[in-house]
């Protein structure tokens, strides 16, 4: 990921399917990204076709690039070779953690989805991921959530790996600074920052000053 102190993990809603809905949500990520604290944006899209994702990505990754913010695409290690992004996340449920490396290659940034595993954890680090992501940590309006977790994974983990953490699940700026405190790395955020009443811009300075 960018190798600064931003940690904040923009993640797209799932449901961006018309030009309209792509053009209104280009503005909310421009406006997101252009606060220069934004380490990272994953595409997350789900029940739409390679072509579109193809389309969303072509309007979506100038304006990660323009900013530095690393573009990942979620689910697809293949898509994000073909599509020129800068890396994948992915959960067990998507593929074998092991198998991801072969078609990423090297240079690919690899996300691991690990939920409340430890030992998931472990598979993810031993297979190349740059960072795992543990959650959720809260109730999410966005996703229902297969597990919840408590701050103690981050602290144990920070206390026996370098492999950076992405805390994930219903966080806000009202519930982050714990899950900072406790030794996430990033925090991956949506409608903390994208139905934000005073903009996304605003959303993501709520998240940062949270966590100062």
């Amino acid at each position: 990921m960018v190798d600064d102190d931003r940690f904040i993990y923009l993640i797209s809603p799932e449901a961006i399917t018309t030009p309209a809905e792509l053009d209104a949500f280009a503005g909310a990520l421009e406006a997101a990204a252009s606060t220069g604290l934004a380490a990272a944006f994953q595409l997350r899209l789900k029940n739409v076709t390679d072509d579109w994702i193809g389309d969303v990505t072509a309007r979506l990754l100038p304006i990660c690039q323009a900013q530095d913010v690393a573009f990942i695409m979620n689910d697809r290690p293949d898509l994000a070779v073909s599509l020129g992004c800068d890396g994948v996340h992915v959960s067990p449920d998507d593929m074998d953690f092991a198998k991801v490396r072969d078609v990423i290659g090297d240079e690919l940034i690899f996300g691991a989805t690990c939920r409340a595993s430890r030992d998931l954890a472990f598979e993810a680090g031993e297979a190349g991921a740059d960072y795992v992501a543990f959650g959720a940590f809260f109730p999410s309006t966005t996703k229902n959530p297969k597990s919840f977790v408590t701050t103690e994974i981050l602290e144990w983990w920070g206390s026996i790996a370098e492999l950076p953490s992405c805390a994930i699940g219903g966080i806000n700026a009202a519930n982050c600074k714990p899950l900072m405190t406790a030794g996430a790395d990033y925090l991956a955020v949506v409608s903390a920052v994208w139905d934000h009443p005073d903009g996304p811009a605003a959303g993501v300075l709520a998240l940062v000053e949270a966590c100062g």
